[in-house]
């Protein structure tokens, strides 16, 4: 199924975003920040979800949190955050949380092993979570920026080696590394979820779905065996809806 997530979203009511996505969309992504924090919705959405003809995953929240933290404080609240998120995530009889996997440290230097170990530990103790409350937690492949963590295929897997965890595939963000293919070889039978977005390989800019120089035919005949859910990543609706047209006439013709 095709759906959408938006971070514009995440300023509005969310129960003016559900009434606003169902008229476009079978599903929604929430990006579980500010008034679409699921911690502080999932009591009000179990009581209007009926209304509204959908499915949802969520995205964990990624402000502020780093699971990979030097500070062992900061690290044990990002894991909290993230815990609670998939607690209300499953109290909405959601199954779907996508979560990032950490953040190297900006200002030191040769200190990348130390934040594998720490994001591993983390994720870790996000497994255990992902299995107590029944869902599958999908840790993303994230864009090229210096402080990313699992930004090429290798370093995800290490990052989630000798767990059970899937794989969220972020389409867009492996452009960014010119690794699409790499990515989807590596990947495949553990990708739980899929972002899609358009960029022109050198920013993570969210363009629509043609916009930009990803060759998504290559890509969807690569990915036809899989199953799940196609997240549109936008910068807004009109640019959700865009894309959902072309993406299902590339979806047609893989």
């Amino acid at each position: 199924m095709i759906g959408v997530s938006c971070t514009q979203f995440s300023v509005l009511d969310p129960e003016a975003v559900m009434e606003m996505v169902s008229k476009e969309f079978g599903l929604w992504e929430i990006f579980s920040e500010a008034e679409n924090s699921v911690i502080g919705f999932s009591s009000r959405f179990n009581e209007i979800k009926g209304a509204y003809s959908m499915r949802y995953s969520v995205h964990a929240p990624i402000c502020d949190i780093n699971i990979a933290s030097f500070n062992d404080r900061i690290r044990e609240v990002s894991v909290e955050e993230t815990l609670r998120t998939m607690e209300h995530a499953n109290a909405m009889d959601i199954r779907t949380v996508t979560v990032h996997p950490g953040l190297y440290s900006m200002t030191l230097y040769g200190t990348n092993a130390r934040s594998v170990k720490l994001s591993k530990h983390s994720l870790k103790r996000i497994e255990k979570g992902a299995e107590e409350y029944g869902l599958t937690a999908a840790i993303e492949n994230l864009p090229s920026l210096r402080m990313m963590m699992g930004q090429m295929p290798g370093d995800l897997l290490e990052l989630i080696d000798g767990t059970d965890l899937k794989i969220c595939f972020d389409i867009g963000h492996a452009n960014t590394m010119g690794a699409i293919d790499e990515c989807i070889d590596a990947f495949k039978g553990r990708i739980a979820n899929i972002h899609i977005h358009d960029n022109a390989g050198k920013s993570d800019d969210h363009l629509t779905i043609g916009d930009g120089n990803i060759d998504f035919s290559n890509a969807l005949s690569k990915l036809k065996g899989y199953k799940g859910n196609y997240i549109i990543e936008s910068k807004s609706m009109e640019s959700a809806v865009v894309s959902k047209k072309r993406l299902e006439y590339l979806m047609r013709n893989a």
